[in-house]
């Protein structure tokens, strides 16, 4: 399948310093490089490096750059538990699609494919939306830039470090340790219609790392019904704003262990319907997805994306969590009119592919979007995964949302598991702390 010229001077290049410095590859499918030294960030023409260090030490870099449909596209993510390692993570990450259909019928929007999150769409921000450091990219008014308009060079992200919650608290061992959570958010503000969206991924110092969509502006002023489809707004009970609902999807292209060489896993916890000695019995297992599939979410269940040729300190392979939390389930409309009721997906899994743009109305040889990719590729074993995250919210309007609309979001979560053998920010005296204690000294806590 083709892949991106970045990805393979990447590829090249880490090549080329294994044979100069003499490191070995881990054995595992593909023989894929272990982590090594943190990289100079390179980055395309059309890009931008950034990077942070946030409070335990570790890095994140990445190359930021906005795209007319997409908006914030990340891409070459890689995180430094170290400053003597860089582990890639992500290849490139965006929205793949929003779409908002109303309850009553009377509209639907698919805003990064008809609109975009991109271009004239794209707002400039202040100290108002963000009181911290802003960075300026060229953003075309007129599609890309290459042929009609003007190309200005705005203020559009906004990176800003955040703490505002427990990171950890122990005091087992007669002592108290305790530390505040450090984050690192990049957003970045469209317009598209009387919505106003911030696009925020919020990388956090432990590892994790928390896409989300903020919705904000006003209530569409044309879209208006009955109490079946709506909601009372105002004095007494005549005008219903319209009930609708965000379908967004999330497109991650992994490189967990390098290019390829990724496998996905689901997890469930069943119920066994037994009884224990003091609580019921409850099996955990793992269930291989070998091939390109669609999943839904339930009670107890999550799925990672792992480098089996990748292995920490413990000797388990990296991996990353894709933890949904509950969201609003949804199947998109146009999926439903070319595929038939009840084929929505709450994650798919595909091998990548530079044709797989949109997660609804792609245009190209390889399909209309994510249930076509999945069809089409089949037969083909996963690989060079990406993941396709869908996270539905339905709106239903209230006095307060006027006017302007207080903010709401949806997102999920991608978590590193096994991403290193221990804590990075282990207090003292707790690095020692691997794997089952040979001896407990602490107390038994209180029942």
């Amino acid at each position: 399948m083709p892949r991106s010229p970045r990805k393979m001077t990447i590829t090249k290049l880490c090549l080329l310093a294994l044979l100069l410095s003499g490191c070995t590859a881990q054995a595992g499918t593909g023989g894929q490089p272990s982590a090594g030294p943190a990289p100079q960030q390179e980055c395309q023409e059309s890009q931008q490096p950034i990077s942070r260090t946030l409070s335990t030490g570790a890095n994140w870099s990445m190359c930021w750059s906005v795209d007319p449909m997409l908006g914030l596209v990340l891409s070459d993510i890689h995180f430094s538990p170290t400053p003597a390692e860089s582990i890639p993570i992500i290849s490139r990450m965006s929205l793949a699609q929003l779409e908002v259909p109303y309850d009553s019928g009377s509209r639907i929007t698919s805003d990064i494919t008809s609109a975009g999150f991109g271009g004239p769409n794209m707002q400039s921000i202040s100290d108002a939306e963000c009181p911290a450091e802003r960075l300026s990219a060229t953003i075309p008014n007129v599609g890309d830039g290459t042929k009609f308009g003007k190309s200005p060079v705005r203020e559009v992200l906004c990176s800003q470090e955040t703490q505002s919650e427990l990171s950890f608290r122990s005091g087992d061992l007669g002592q108290v340790v305790a530390k505040q959570r450090q984050d690192w958010q990049l957003s970045t503000i469209s317009k598209v219609g009387w919505y106003e969206y911030v696009n925020q991924v919020t990388f956090g110092a432990e590892g994790s790392i928390r896409p989300t969509l903020g919705a904000t502006g006003d209530l569409s002023p044309v879209d208006y019904s009955d109490a079946e489809h709506g909601w009372a707004v105002g004095p007494g009970d005549h005008d219903h704003a319209t009930n609708h609902s965000h379908n967004a999807v999330w497109k991650i292209d992994w490189e967990l262990g390098g290019e390829t060489g990724q496998r996905v896993e689901q997890f469930d916890a069943t119920d066994t319907g037994e009884q224990g000695e003091f609580s019921p019995i409850v099996n955990g297992s793992l269930t291989a997805i070998s091939h390109p599939a669609t999943a839904q979410w339930a009670d107890r269940r999550w799925w990672r994306v792992l480098a089996p040729g990748t292995l920490n300190a413990d000797q388990h392979p990296i991996s990353y969590q894709i933890d949904m939390g509950k969201s609003d389930g949804f199947t998109f409309v146009d999926d439903a009119e070319h595929h038939g009721d009840n084929v929505g997906y709450d994650v798919a899994f595909t091998n990548a592919d530079e044709c797989h743009v949109f997660a609804t109305l792609n245009r190209g040889r390889c399909g209309r979007g994510v249930l076509d990719y999945v069809e089409q590729g089949k037969n083909v074993p996963l690989d060079d995964v990406v993941s396709w995250v869908a996270v539905g919210y339905h709106h239903v309007p209230r006095d307060e949302d006027q006017s302007p609309m207080e903010m709401h979001w949806q997102g999920f979560n991608l978590m590193p598991r096994d991403l290193t053998s221990t804590r990075i920010d282990a207090p003292q005296d707790r690095p020692t702390f691997n794997g089952k204690p040979a001896e407990w000294d602490g107390q038994m806590p209180a029942e």
